[in-house]
Order: structure tokens, then sequence, then C-alpha cells
């Protein structure tokens, strides 16, 4: 499917603020009033072996209608991009995605992948290497939420490759509206002028279907958003215990998101870096949100944050949606 596209006066916002360290960021969220914990912290080696087989359970949707997109799509998207251009994709992990999109794009100047993860990230980059050996492959180790420079001779804009940017797995709604907005223009400004940008992105659709993609029959999504508990206590000295809490998911109507929760099964305190928090019985922790947009949704928020969107592709069920944008 494919929407004509709306033009808006855009102007970016401001850059995303500057992430807190682990400790920081938990002993802020379990000291506010209503306790949080940063989603980005679900993410290590055991929560990303759970997320990985999150996503081959038959309840999670997003990651097969996804690839389903890419493959039935795939000559389509890859024909907005801009020729000879350097792909940059924002959280690569896994390169299972952008294949997807490489083999359509035999003129490709350069791929760039983005991550945290340093050695994940080159490891990757090297299996990548074996099936593409005439792809330039420069991975850049960085959060893509902070400002990052691309390598210099690949840089978008005037003097430099043309750029493109990949950011699957609809990611973008685990990030408040605003954020994303944020976000979004900064993208545009590490790609730079005529740069086009692909972003995969749920959309709102039965609470029923969305509420069993984050609570599966087999636990596993429970078991992934209470290894966090289980990080903190590794790597914070936290004194969470087994069973102290459960896994919630719900569909907030109103907000247009998914939330998970830890919910206390009980009154108790815990300590985390030496200091106590207190928890009433059925309190809970919001550990993530993931937004669902409506098509025009997204566009507009797209349209804010400095893009022009384009094309857009969608699954049979319109469960799930892949969005061009363009850089003016």
């Amino acid at each position: 499917m494919t929407i004509k596209p709306v033009f808006a006066d855009a102007t970016p916002i401001g850059p995303l603020p500057e992430p807190r360290g682990f400790l920081d960021d938990v002993v802020a969220g379990l000291g506010a009033a209503r306790k949080s914990l940063p989603a980005k912290y679900f993410y290590d080696a055991a929560g990303s072996d759970l997320f990985e087989a999150i996503t081959r359970l038959p309840e999670y949707y997003p990651t097969r209608t996804e690839l389903g997109i890419l493959d039935a799509a795939g000559p389509g998207i890859a024909a907005v991009l801009p020729r000879r251009a350097t792909l940059v994709e924002f959280g690569s992990g896994s390169t299972v995605k952008v294949r997807r999109l490489l083999r359509h794009l035999p003129d490709l100047s350069a791929y760039v992948p983005v991550d945290v993860s340093e050695s994940f990230l080159r490891s990757e980059a090297e299996a990548l290497r074996a099936d593409f050996p005439a792809l330039r492959i420069e991975p850049v180790a960085a959060d893509f939420t902070k400002p990052f420079a691309l390598p210099t001779d690949l840089a978008g804009g005037p003097g430099g490759a043309a750029a493109a940017g990949f950011f699957p797995g609809s990611t973008i709604g685990n990030f408040e509206p605003a954020e994303a907005g944020r976000l979004l223009a900064q993208f545009g400004a590490v790609l730079g002028a005529g740069a086009g940008l692909i972003v995969g992105v749920d959309l709102v659709k039965d609470r029923a279907v969305l509420e069993a993609a984050y609570d599966d029959a087999a636990g596993v999504t429970a078991a992934f958003n209470l290894n966090l508990l289980t990080r903190i206590n590794r790597e914070l000295g936290g004194d969470f215990e087994a069973g102290g809490f459960a896994h919630r998911a719900l569909f907030n109507a109103e907000e247009s998101r998914i939330e998970m929760h830890l919910v206390s099964a009980r009154a108790q305190t815990v300590r985390v870096g030496g200091l106590p928090f207190r928890f009433a019985r059925g309190e809970t922790i919001h550990t993530e949100n993931s937004y669902k947009y409506t098509i025009e949704g997204f566009r507009s928020l797209a349209a804010g944050a400095g893009w022009t969107p384009g094309a857009v592709w969608t699954d049979p069920e319109r469960l799930f949606s892949v969005h061009a944008l363009r850089r003016a």
C-alpha cells in the first residue's frame, strides 16, 4: 500500500537529554512517586536471549510480520532510498532484517550498523561481510539516542555520500511521542540533507492481540521483564527476592500504548545500592511502554520532526507498517 507524501513546515526539536548511569537511573526510578525503570536495561546477555525467544513466539506478531513486509516490498522500499547511499542502521543488533534490504541494494556505497554492544556489533559485521564481500561495512559503537558522528567520508550532506537510515522493529514505539520526535530529528541531523529513512511502526489493533503479544502463555515475556530485577541484584547489589514481583502487561487505550509493569506481591522493602525502597502490596514498577500508532498519526509525528512522509507498506491484516521518510 502506498500513500502520497504529506508536506508540512517542520522544525527539528532539540537533542535528547543525556542518559544517566544504570545505578543513577534505578535509584531515580524507584525513588519516584510512580516507580519506573528504563526499558533499555532489559538487554543484558540473558535479556537479549529472552527477547530473541519472544520474537519466535506465536503470540508475538511484530517480528515475523515486519519480515514479511520487508520480503514482499523489498524492491519498492529500496527504490525510494537514495542511489549509492550509505545505509545507517540505528540500534542494529542482529542483521536478520537488514539482509532483507541489502539484497535489493546492489549499488549501496556502505553499510554502517550502530549499536552500543561493540563485541556483538563486530561479530555481526564479520558475519555480514562473509555474505556481502563487496560491501563496505563500517560498524560504529554508539548509543543511537545520543549524538554521534558517521565516519568522515561517509557522512551525508554536501561533499559526502548520500545517506539513508534504517530503524526497524517498532523500536520507535518504546519512546514517549515527544522523545520519538526528538529522536527522528536527531536521525535527520546524523544523516544529513536529502537523506531517506525507513522506519518500522506497530499499528493500533484489537486489545486482545496486543496484550497476548506482551503476556504470552509460555511466560517468556514475564521472564524477560523479571530478568531486569535479576540484573539489578547482580550488578547493583540489589536484594529483590524471587517471587516478590509478577509480570503484568496491559493496553492503555487512552495513551495508545502497551504498558509492562512488575507488580509487588506484598508490602516489602528492597535495597539497591545501599538505599531502601518501600513497596505497597500491588504497587508496580513501570518497565516499558510500546506506543501503537495509526498510519496518519505516525506520519504527523515524522513531519513534525522535519521529515516528509512518503510510501507506507503494511501486511494484509494491517498489523504492522513500514514507513519511508525523506529529509529536505
